[in-house]
């Protein structure tokens, strides 16, 4: 049975973590779709998915965030009640430690459940979904930016194309034009532009759905030197032309990441093992930071507002990069298992409990001379 300051405490303490988690949501949501935006305009796939793609990307990021928003929450929280004197006058009724380590044991665990569900289940599931959405967006002719009754830019400086007409499920085209741009063969060699029309098209992709290619039926070639008047002229019945490789910006991006945890225990590569120790890693990390916010909060009344919270912060990226550092060590090959990543674990944990522990043990009185 909760008593009435475990259910004050859990009150004020959710209701600022949630608080904290809608702003970070927000401020990821931000650079999220810059990064889609980027992508969208480099051809990787269409905008008609851009907002499935945030979103998904989103809630794979939400394993990294809830444990940050935990450790804010309940600084920013606690802080507040020692500034407004609420902890010194609940300690002077009789409220020790215990009284404050019930709730935020209470919510620790919570949020650490919640963590765990992101880790090992959520965000992998948001990671091959996306995946799957770009690559069947990838297998339709929208997926090269391509809209009927205008000129739209290749991606990858590959050009201009222009359709009349466009079949629903965008594989077949009507009547197109095809302007690209080459370099001269040496430095004194006019630049080409190569000219290619047709009276329908079809689009299709190799068999790794990498490459992206148009061919064009029925139409005629032109091929114009840039300040020359050696033109060439060509009709074909068939041509086939690159409208450049699917591009990918995404350099952080993790094949081990999609996998699901019960085939990623299994799997024994770096990467795979450096993957499955971060995702049973990061549940605890909550706890941990959780318990680091109990000593870093307290502080006095005429105390700076904003001095602890730069303290915290910088003990979060401390943390947060020594993990970062056992992982990068995993992926080297040089560790195996996550063991470094519980062993840096536990020891801020104990730092913290230790510090804790001294803040609420009693003085003792000095004596004064005789």
């Amino acid at each position: 049975m909760l008593s009435i300051l475990d259910r004050y405490f859990l009150r004020e303490l959710a209701q600022t973590v949630a608080a904290t988690a809608v702003v970070l949501l927000v401020i990821m949501a931000g650079s999220a779709f810059a990064r889609v935006l980027q992508q969208v305009a480099n051809g990787s796939f269409p905008a008609s998915v851009m907002f499935q793609v945030l979103g998904l990307n989103m809630l794979d990021g939400l394993s990294n965030l809830l444990p940050l928003a935990g450790f804010l929450g309940v600084f920013w929280s606690l802080g507040r009640m020692y500034r407004e004197s609420e902890m010194h006058v609940l300690a002077s009724s009789g409220m020790g430690p215990r009284g404050l380590l019930r709730p935020i044991g209470i919510l620790a665990a919570v949020l650490a459940a919640m963590v765990a569900m992101v880790s090992t289940w959520l965000g992998p599931w948001a990671a091959r979904t996306s995946d799957q959405l770009v690559a069947e967006a990838n297998r339709s002719v929208i997926a090269a930016g391509l809209d009927a009754g205008r000129f739209t830019e290749l991606p990858g400086k590959g050009g201009i194309i222009f359709v009349d007409t466009l079949s629903r499920d965008g594989s077949q085209l009507g009547n197109t034009l095809l302007v690209t741009e080459r370099p001269g063969k040496d430095k004194d060699s006019p630049a080409v532009v190569k000219l290619v029309t047709g009276k329908s098209g079809q689009l299709y992709q190799d068999t790794n759905g990498e490459g992206r290619f148009l061919s064009l039926r029925d139409g005629w070639q032109y091929e114009i030197p840039l300040g020359g008047d050696n033109w060439r002229k060509m009709q074909y019945e068939r041509n086939d032309a690159s409208l450049s490789n699917v591009q990918n910006d995404d350099s952080d991006e993790d094949p081990a990441h999609t996998v699901p945890t019960f085939d990623l225990a299994r799997v024994t590569t770096p990467d795979g093992r450096a993957e499955f120790a971060w995702r049973i890693t990061v549940p605890v990390m909550s706890i941990v930071l959780m318990m680091l916010s109990l000593p870093l909060s307290r502080q006095s009344p005429r105390e700076p507002r904003y001095g602890r919270m730069l303290l915290a912060v910088l003990a979060f990226f401390l943390y947060f990069n020594l993990l970062a550092l056992c992982r990068a060590q995993i992926i080297k090959g040089h560790w195996h298992n996550a063991g470094s990543m519980w062993a840096v674990s536990l020891l801020v944990f104990a730092g913290a409990a230790w510090m804790f522990r001294n803040q609420y043990a009693a003085r003792n009185v000095r004596k004064g001379k005789a």
